[in-house]
This record gives C-alpha cells, structure tokens and sequence, in this order.
C-alpha cells in the first residue's frame, strides 16, 4: 500500500515538474512581450508627442458642426510630402512635392486617395506673410507651411481636412525600409535619381517586385518620364502598398524603428490617443480593409511662361461629391454629377477585391 502511494507521489511530481517547466518559459515569453509592448506604447507616446504641430489654434475644420472623434466618425486628413533634405538647403518650408487628400469610411472600411497635382492651378489664400493669388498649389507650403496647405485644399475641394500629416523623404524611406520592403506592381520602366540627388542611381523594371526605401521613393518622385497625374497614381500606388504592408506586419520589434521614425522626420496634428484608436480600427478589421483612389482631370496650361496643371472644374466638382458622400458630408457642388469616372478600388491584399480598374486618364 504504501508503495502505492510512493508511486501515484512520484507521477504527480512528475507531472507537476513538466508542467512548471511548460508554464515558465510561457509566463516569461507573455512578461517579456508585455514589459515591451509597454516599452514601445511609452515610446510611441513620447514619439507622437514630438511629432505633434497643431494648426488652426488646435480647432478643427470650420467646415464641421461638431467634433470628429477618431474611429467613430468618418474623417478626412491631408497628407503633405515635402523634400526639405539637406541637398535642397531651404531656409524657410518647402513647396509640397506630394499632396493627397484622404477619406475614411468607418462603415464601408474603406480608404479614399485623391492625388492633386503639385502643379494645379488654384486659389491660394492670403496669410500675413503673402496675398491670395492663383498659383501651384505646392506653393500654399512654402507660404504658410501645413495650414496653408489645409486651407488650400479645403477651398479648393469645399471639404474639410479633419486632420494633416506632413512628412518628409527621411520618414519615406525608413518606414519602408523598416518595414521590411514593400511589394509593388511597377506599372513602368525607369532609371532616376536617388534620395542624395546622385543621377541614374536607381534603375526599376516594369512588373511586381519589392521594393526597398531608395525604390520606393524614386517610383513615387520620377516625374520626368509622363506628367503628374501619372506621377500621383504611383504615389497612390506606394501609399496603399505601405498599408497593406503594415496590416500584414508580424513582428513586434519593426514597430520600434516605425516610431523613431515619426517621432524625427513627421509632423501631425494627430495626438497619440487619436492614432492608436486609427491603428487599431485598421487592424480589427483589416479583412474588409479597401483603399480607393481618384484622380483630378485636367489638362496642360501655360500661363505668363509658366506651366501649369488646369484642373476641369465640372470634374474637380463631381469628385468633391464624391469624397463628400464618403464623409457623409453634404454636398459641395450639388448641381454637379455626384459620382466621377476616374476611379480604381483596390484591397489590402488581405480582404477581397470589390473594384475594378478604370482607364487612365490622361491630361
């Protein structure tokens, strides 16, 4: 009997001692990432606290009637790409290199990119340093920095820009490169500069492929080889591929360099709190994540030796509809057209593909 109880002692030690040994190294893995998950949510508080710049006396668009909270209530940012590199030696802001004008649809999950060509010729508005004049609207930058930029756009679409987020190719090419690389349909081939400005330096094949920070940002810069509206479809096409990227990313530890990142090279008017409940509506449903963009229709002008890109108004009018009906936002132009034709609905690569591809336009 007592051999028994020896026995039925011995196995349950036994047992005990291969279970702690399962147990220990699971609560040190959940204690390890825990310490860092809490490690990298006060490094990126401290990093969007750095980043954050308000504008409009930390007031939102006037063009709301109420407050827009974040992941409850469809909103609109503007996303500002500038090059103020240390090649370019800029004493004041730059004139904005990239410009898109972003809707979310919290119902439908769906991201809408309007591209709006650096060159459009538009009504720039006075600010104590400069007049109201028709000029690029990559100029409103250099006037009056991301307010003006807002401004701008908001006048010229008469919709608002809930929120703005400026970066320059610094933060371009870390994120990317921290991301591990993008995959990319390159829809031409092309040989360009790189960041440093050295010619030639960067040669892409047209086809899918990864790219790397350096690729990334000469496939959405070349200008030269087409015209702007083709250049904001590659623009569009590398921002959604950084998304879906992003949404598919794995390992915890790329998030750390992700933050030192924003924290050096971006400006927002985004608080922390604001950007984690964005980050994790896009992740909860990343499955139904879609990303739509538009274009603006245009054609060529020249304007006292000056080149210019001159919006159609009936166009830019039916596409501000557009945008508007993804804000549930009344109707700017409401005798125009309501929906535009220049449109291509593409998913994360996670979800399914609801859209379809339109003809490019060309200008």
């Amino acid at each position: 009997m007592s051999d028994l109880r020896q026995n039925k002692h011995k196995k349950f030690r036994r047992r005990r001692i291969i279970l702690f040994s399962i147990m220990i190294p699971i609560m040190l893995i959940i204690m390890v990432v825990s310490v860092y998950a809490t490690y990298l949510y006060s490094k990126g508080e401290n990093a969007f606290d750095k980043a954050f710049s308000s504008i409009r006396d930390g007031k939102g668009s006037d063009l709301r009637t109420k407050n827009v909270v974040a992941a409850k209530d469809n909103m609109s940012f503007l996303i500002i790409g500038v090059d103020d590199s240390d090649v370019r030696n800029f004493k004041g802001n730059a004139r904005s290199d990239a410009l898109l004008y972003g809707t979310l649809n919290i119902k439908t999950h769906a991201l809408t990119l309007l591209s709006i060509p650096r060159d459009s010729y538009v009504l720039v508005p006075g600010t104590e340093n400069s007049t109201e004049q028709w000029t690029k609207i990559a100029h409103a930058h250099a006037y009056g920095g991301p307010e003006l930029s807002v401004k701008t756009v908001e006048n010229t679409l008469q919709l608002p820009v809930d929120k703005y987020v400026r970066f320059n190719f610094t933060s371009f090419l870390e994120i990317v490169d921290a991301l591990g690389g993008i995959e990319v349909d390159v829809p031409v081939s092309f040989t360009e500069q790189d960041s440093k400005d050295k010619a030639g330096a960067i040669t892409l094949k047209k086809g899918l492929q990864e790219l790397n920070g350096e690729q990334a940002l000469a496939l959405a810069r070349t200008r030269h080889i087409d015209n702007d509206i083709e250049r904001g479809k590659r623009q569009q096409l590398v921002i959604e591929a950084i998304i879906k990227k992003a949404l598919q990313m794995g390992s915890i530890s790329k998030y750390g360099s992700i933050i030192d990142t924003v924290g050096n090279n971006m400006k927002t008017d985004m608080d922390f709190e604001t950007m984690m409940s964005l980050a994790k509506y896009a992740i909860n449903n990343k499955d139904d994540f879609k990303v739509k963009s538009i274009n603006l229709k245009g054609a060529d002008s020249t304007i006292d030796n000056i080149y210019y890109y001159q919006l159609d108004n009936e166009e830019l009018h039916k596409t501000a509809n557009t945008l508007a009906k993804e804000l549930d936002f009344d109707l700017p132009f409401p005798d125009a057209t309501n929906t535009t034709g220049d449109e291509v609905t593409t998913d994360t690569g996670i979800g399914t593909d609801t859209g379809t591809e339109t003809p490019a336009v060309t200008p």
